[in-house]
């Protein structure tokens, strides 16, 4: 068995970063992509292949990275993965094809998530369209001809998924974005240091060349219903809107000024370049200490975000660290960063002064009883332990519902309680023919590789009920 010393990718140092929102992790080199790929065992039944959402052969990539073949390697992973540059840098390998690498048994884990960023960002440097495109299999044996064309609602991880396998299976594919620019939560939800929104651009520009026509400043339910693109010509429709009302927690003063949900302070951010203030004429107001609340991915990006634009940041979270659910290299590189914890600590209610504005967060202590639904410890309030946090800016970061606009839009659109779409378990069919949905808007908030394999899913079943229509 081959323990030598899992390779990591070296990063901005932490003084250096928080100054800036370049990326933190620079990447595997060719020479430090082999080292690492050198301690694949080539397994003859890969169970890290189980572990991978979207099927990846993941030993085949690897084996090519070791024999100099990184451009193979990429062809061999876009067999499955239209998004390879993106998956490589936010998806949670630690908990997928990583916890099922044989290695992670007894020493560690191949180091699956950053081989793959390699082959995606070497490719994109030195690989024409062409190479790609001609070692990609065909999803399917039937040629559809032109006419036949299907829609795809939103441009998230989902919706492009689902659209490039489309386009694979000679669909004609029409993808509609509400926004100004593709991408969906790629492009406004995570920060620049973590996904540069050039990466997501080229990989946006791949699915482009698969011949997907990407439509933007298009509102489903409103620029165009489900009615209206049946009437234009397409034979099946994919929802892929995703995840985007945010949650609040229901405590006094939070309509107060300077109380943000994680949205709309990432998407300001992400998509108005507020951060480059005055070159951008859209500036995010928040004040010197920045309380963040929540403790998933969503609420390390803004702390982060908050710490690099010259602020106090702080997380506070009513569990213990073991508890949180973001990304152990999220934790590590916040707390290296100099972003305060504030644990098993829950938020009461956001003080203000008599201007509406926000002046302090009142808490209480916490401590964890039994495991509740979640598989987490129940946290239990501390009678007498409250206290005050002085911060101006408060930032509501404990998840996001689906978006509402089309089933209210659509009333056939039938919904469960937590407002997802209703769907077929095995066709992702909604309540209404021809009608698929997928991703977050059938699960509620989820991880980008879970919404892929939805959109992988959601492409085979259109493929078969088209084959029925016929």
């Amino acid at each position: 068995m081959n323990i030598t010393k899992r390779q990591d990718s070296p990063k901005q140092p932490a003084s250096e970063r928080i100054k800036n929102f370049f990326e933190v992790a620079l990447g595997f080199t060719k020479e430090i992509a082999q080292k690492e790929a050198s301690r694949c065992l080539q397994c003859k039944n890969p169970v890290c292949v189980q572990g991978c959402p979207v099927g990846i052969d993941i030993p085949k990539f690897i084996k090519l990275i070791l024999e100099g073949k990184p451009e193979q390697a990429l062809a061999k992973i876009k067999e499955k993965n239209n998004l390879p540059a993106i998956c490589g840098r936010v998806c949670p390998q630690e908990d997928q094809c990583e916890l099922k690498c044989v290695l992670a048994k007894k020493a560690q884990a191949i180091n699956i998530g950053k081989l793959e960023r390699f082959a995606a960002d070497f490719g994109t440097v030195h690989s024409p369209q062409s190479i790609v495109h001609s070692k990609t299999k065909k999803l399917s044996t039937i040629d559809h001809g032109p006419l036949t064309k299907i829609a795809v609602i939103g441009s998230g991880p989902a919706g492009l998924t689902a659209a490039a396998d489309l386009a694979k299976m000679k669909y004609s594919v029409t993808l509609f974005e509400s926004l100004h620019l593709p991408g969906g939560v790629l492009m406004y939800g995570i920060p620049e240091f973590r996904l540069p929104k050039k990466i997501v651009k080229e990989e946006v520009n791949y699915i482009k060349s698969l011949g997907v026509d990407i439509r933007t400043n298009v509102l489903a339910g409103k620029t165009k219903t489900i009615s209206d693109l049946f009437q234009e010509g397409f034979k099946a429709v994919f929802i892929a809107t995703g995840a985007g009302l945010p949650q609040f927690l229901g405590i006094k003063g939070e309509e107060a000024i300077g109380v943000y949900s994680a949205n709309e302070f990432l998407t300001r951010v992400n998509l108005m370049h507020s951060y480059k203030f005055p070159e951008f004429a859209t500036p995010v107001t928040i004040g010197e200490r920045v309380a963040v609340i929540g403790a998933g991915n969503v609420a390390f990006d803004c702390s982060r975000v908050a710490k690099r634009l010259g602020k106090i940041s702080l997380i506070v979270y009513r569990r213990s660290e073991k508890e949180m659910p973001a990304r152990i290299e999220e934790i590590e590189n916040a707390k290296e960063e100099g972003i305060e914890f504030h644990l098993l600590t829950n938020p009461l209610e956001i003080l203000t002064d008599p201007e509406g504005k926000v002046t302090g967060l009142k808490c209480q202590k916490m401590q964890l009883g039994p495991e509740d639904a979640s598989g987490r410890r129940r946290p239990i309030p501390i009678e007498n332990s409250e206290f005050t946090l002085n911060v101006q800016t408060v930032i509501v970061a404990i998840g996001q519902s689906p978006n509402p606009l089309l089933p209210r839009a659509d009333k056939r659109l039938k919904t469960n309680e937590d407002g997802t779409i209703k769907v077929d378990k095995n066709t992702l069919m909604t309540s209404i023919a021809g009608v698929f949905a997928g991703g977050d808007i059938i699960t509620g908030a989820d991880t980008v590789i879970s919404a892929m394999a939805a959109g992988k899913k959601a492409a085979v079943e259109i493929d078969k009920y088209i084959k029925s229509q016929v």
